[in-house]
């Protein structure tokens, strides 16, 4: 693999935190606009990954009907509900015995793609099995798109139509870095830093389980956007050790930024992993009670109405009735 400091991750996928909400508000502004123009703002992928837009409202009364009741979602409402996706995403991933270089890959494309998009033009679930199924083809474990859909009862080429559309938003920058491998390194050079002893590796063994639990919830979070996998696992590995007391951790530390040929200072770097720290503590997520109310409103931005939702309940009732008829008359 590429190094990463020659890598378009380094040179086009960090940024800063001003930077993000840019990106973040330009994509919700593009979505509004198009729910203002068209009373929706869904984008349909057919077959072939090509892109349609919404139709513009056609009358006036059909525009003033749509846009009375159609409200778009706030960048915070955005943020709740891609942090929803992602969580089952790390599930959906762990359900399938993936590998954590798989999660982790399909994490940061879900989270590059929606710097692009809006949830209120592509819908978040369909994206993030997308996601999955690109990082299991990147990472060469091969699953195929039947295999996955089938496994969460998903329609197959709902995956296939989407994942041009994926690779284009991403500009075809599939090699990503992820902060797992990284701690796997620096958990090694602790133990030579240690001189540590074949009794000593299962302290070493809990140390890297720990941090890498802690890169679970940093992955949740618009961290792997801002910082390097190396910071991330430097981040992760620090807060492991504050509870396992395995090493002094600023001695190691200062040995490890020795080493490298950095342009940042121990300061900047010490920095670094603090904001790293809050972006894990401050992360909330979101209640049952919001994540409601975020559904019903995107689905409205979606062009689907609660009287869709209910006439899918109301078919899929008949369904159940009718079979439940026939089981009584074959009895």
């Amino acid at each position: 693999m590429a190094d990463f400091q020659t890598s378009t991750h380094r040179a086009r996928w960090i940024f800063t935190p001003q930077q993000l909400v840019e990106k973040y508000t330009a994509a919700n502004q593009r979505a509004r606009q198009t729910l203002e123009k068209c009373g929706a703002s869904l984008m349909e992928v057919d077959s072939n990954g090509s892109l349609s837009y919404p139709e513009p409202q056609t009358t006036a009364s059909d525009s003033a009907e749509k846009h009375s009741r159609v409200k778009p979602l706030s960048n915070e409402e955005e943020r709740c509900m891609k942090v929803f996706y992602e969580i089952k995403l790390q599930e959906v991933c762990n359900n399938f015995h993936f590998p954590h270089k798989i999660q982790a890959t399909a994490l940061i494309f879900f989270k590059r793609f929606y710097l692009q998009w809006s949830v209120m033009e592509h819908q978040p679930k369909n994206i993030m099995l997308t996601c999955i199924y690109a990082a299991c083809k990147i990472e060469e474990n091969h699953v195929s798109a039947e295999e996955l859909g089938k496994g969460i009862s998903q329609d197959h080429q709902m995956i296939l139509n989407n994942e041009m559309i994926v690779y284009q938003s991403l500009d075809f920058d599939l090699i990503v870095y992820a902060p797992y491998r990284s701690v796997e390194g620096f958990t090694d050079y602790m133990e030579e830093f240690c001189n540590a002893g074949e009794d000593e590796l299962p302290k070493f063994k809990a140390l890297q389980d720990t941090a890498g639990r802690e890169v679970d919830k940093m992955m949740l979070t618009d961290a792997p956007l801002l910082f390097t996998p190396g910071q991330l696992a430097l981040a992760a590995l620090r807060t492991s050790n504050a509870l396992h007391k395995v090493v002094d951790f600023d001695s190691f530390l200062s040995r490890v930024f020795s080493l490298k040929n950095s342009t940042h200072t121990m300061d900047e770097l010490l920095e670094s992993l603090d904001a790293i720290d809050s972006w894990v503590r401050k992360y909330v997520s979101p209640s049952e009670k919001e994540l409601k109310h975020i559904d019903r409103k995107v689905k409205s931005c979606w062009g689907h109405s609660s009287h869709d939702d209910g006439k899918k309940r109301e078919k899929k009732s008949k369904h159940k009735s009718r079979k439940s008829s026939k089981e009584a008359q074959n009895v």
